[in-house]
């Protein structure tokens, strides 16, 4: 995967380039996340389908890595079903994980079950660990805790406001913000967005879905993360350069990457 590099440069920390809703496919959303600068992405599973998607998309693409995860919607599979796919090559995270009582698709036992285990998982292999969390964050707060956060923790499309954010930071975590920071009505989120230490923050696009503002309503895709960075840093009112370079350089860090 080879950029443009004459501008700033861009990470997707989270994006799902598998599902047949990305604009131009796999090849298509390449190419201009490409030209958009993006010189990196991570490929998320939320199963074990989409799991072995994404170790095939970074086996065959320069830039782009995998991520292993069973979501909370899938937790009723049971963490066995994807834990040998961390054998992979092109695999450098576990993830997503985590809880979401929104829709509860799997028994709220479940999602516990699951996410401490891949909690244990990113200990036991070192691994960062991706989490979603939505409608739980005392939830999620109380299994960290009662686990351990691991030294490298993303929370992933961040939803939460200044108190969450705490939260997050407080325990050692990265935050990474999605489209969602363009909506003019998260206002609690948009808050967090300017309080975030500039070294704990990530970038994603979250595709297909949550496309930023002026493209919401349409399928997401990773160029679209500079536009996301680009508004993060006229509400932060820091130059692009600065959110980019950060973005990057933590993105980096957090997953390991070359």
């Amino acid at each position: 995967m080879t950029a443009d590099l004459s501008g700033p440069r861009w990470i997707d920390s989270h994006c799902h380039i598998y599902d047949e809703r990305i604009p131009g496919g796999v090849e298509g959303s390449l190419e201009t996340a490409r030209a958009a600068g993006v010189v990196a992405m991570i490929v998320v599973g939320c199963d074990r389908a989409s799991s072995e998607a994404a170790i095939a998309l970074a086996n065959a693409h320069d830039g782009v890595y995998a991520s292993v995860g069973l979501h909370p919607h899938e937790a009723r599979h049971g963490v066995d079903t994807i834990v040998d796919l961390l054998e992979r090559p092109g695999v450098i995270a576990i993830g997503e994980a985590g809880l979401d009582h929104h829709y509860d698709n799997s028994p709220p036992d479940a999602q516990r079950r699951a996410f401490a285990e891949q909690i244990h998982i990113a200990h036991e292999r070192s691994l960062p660990l991706v989490i979603h969390t939505r409608e739980a964050w005392d939830e999620t707060f109380d299994i960290l805790d009662g686990e351990g956060t691991p030294e490298r923790t993303i929370f992933h499309c961040f939803t939460g406001g200044p108190a969450e954010l705490d939260g997050c930071v407080g325990r050692g975590a990265y935050v990474s913000f999605s489209g969602i920071a363009t909506f003019p009505s998260a206002t609690d989120l948009r808050a967090a967005v300017t309080a975030c230490p500039l070294d704990r923050m990530l970038i994603e696009t979250d595709s297909p879905y949550l496309a930023p503002v002026p493209h919401r309503g349409r399928p997401n895709h990773p160029a679209l993360v500079s536009v996301i960075g680009t508004a993060i840093a006229d509400l932060r009112g820091d130059p692009v350069s600065v959110i980019a370079d950060a973005t990057t350089d933590n993105t980096r860090r957090v997953f390991g990457l070359p």
